[in-house]
């Protein structure tokens, strides 16, 4: 039996109940997979059908203004997919009639569309034979065809959707590119694979060679970058607090956060309180005009929230956080109370924050 039948037989047996599977809707296989890239399915899957609940249609979605779109992909991380789908959905509606196009080089035009994703849309909804190239499809193929291209170099897609291609029975192109990224999640795990109960494990030649842990090859190692954030938690009299938009490119884009000092360091109490009385609190307009020329003496209080910082790790950056609680005299100009707080959509470690300290 060949390669694809056995695949094909083993998907249809061990295949997961996805909600994206029961459809070939395009705009909701779309959707689940700008979700799923970078993302596993367990943490997606809750997101899809809270996005399909509120913007059942590319129209819905088209219409939200873009917090809306944030809030609810608030979480989820790689926050350029969501402005990316809004934008994507926009351009559908308005340009397209709310048609998505119906051929895999058409939907690369899409903004945040890609090979991968263009391809996944192609054959899921249109049946058309082009093969999906992912992770899991890199993974399955160089252990079976013990392939040693390294996966990270300009040519292997190339190479690899080639392969797949060949493999691909063309009157099949979905079931074949949904079984083979399913086996590649659920059977030819990155770590330690169970190879005695696989399907292929009389014919793969990474398991004959003992080769499986040294496949795929992936040469380029991400550097991170450790950046440290001290946030400003200010609440007055009233027990209101202000935010601020980050509008500038790069993590966290449009989203909002607490006043933010950035540091080269993890730094303590005296660097704080000594910042905090600088023109910090002019420039984010955290003090209004009768305060101004006694800004010292508006400080009321100032702790640490967290002394060990919260790390919280991005796939190219390790951000150092430490919350600092500021309390002010007086009221300040457009402070917002903890209701109005959680209704903005922030990055997910400050949300969860927000969750513990602000109760409504």
């Amino acid at each position: 039996m060949s390669f694809s039948n056995i695949l094909i037989r083993w998907y249809l047996e061990n295949r997961r109940d996805l909600p994206w599977r029961k459809t070939d809707n395009p705009y909701l296989i779309w959707l689940s997979e700008i979700m799923l890239q970078q993302t596993r399915v367990a943490q997606g899957t809750p997101y899809f059908v809270s996005f399909t609940t509120n913007f059942p249609t590319v129209f819905e979605l088209a219409a939200a203004n873009e917090e809306q779109v944030l809030k609810l992909w608030q979480g989820l991380g790689y926050y350029s997919r969501a402005r990316n789908l809004h934008k994507t959905a926009q351009f559908v509606a308005t340009e397209l009639s709310g048609k998505f196009p119906d051929n895999y080089i058409d939907l690369l035009k899409l903004k945040g569309v890609g090979e991968y994703t263009a391809a996944a849309i192609a054959s899921f909804s249109y049946n058309e034979a082009v093969p999906v190239v992912d992770g899991n499809v890199f993974r399955v193929l160089s252990r079976y065809f013990d392939v040693e291209t390294d996966i990270a170099s300009a040519s292997a897609k190339k190479e690899f959707a080639a392969l797949a291609f060949e493999l691909m029975p063309k009157d099949k192109p979905a079931l074949f590119n949904q079984a083979i990224m399913e086996f590649g999640a659920l059977q030819c795990v990155p770590k330690s694979p169970n190879c005695g109960i696989c399907v292929f494990n009389n014919s793969c030649a990474a398991l004959q060679k003992k080769k499986a842990d040294q496949l795929p090859v992936k040469s380029k190692k991400l550097k991170v970058k450790n950046r440290y954030f001290n946030y400003l938690v200010v609440s007055d009299d009233n027990e209101n607090t202000i935010i601020q938009k980050r509008t500038a490119k790069g993590i966290w884009h449009n989203l909002y956060e607490f006043p933010l000092i950035e540091t080269e360091k993890v730094e303590g109490f005296e660097y704080i309180a000594n910042y905090i009385q600088s023109d910090v609190f002019e420039e984010n307009n955290l003090n209004p005009d009768n305060y101004r020329d006694n800004l010292p003496q508006q400080i009321e209080s100032l702790s640490e929230n967290n002394p060990e910082s919260i790390i919280h790790k991005l796939s190219h950056q390790h951000l150092h956080i430490k919350f600092w609680k500021v309390k002010v005299k007086g009221t300040i100009e457009n402070g917002i109370n903890a209701a109005t707080l959680k209704t903005f959509p922030f990055p997910i470690v400050i949300h969860n924050f927000i969750e513990k300290e602000f109760l409504t």
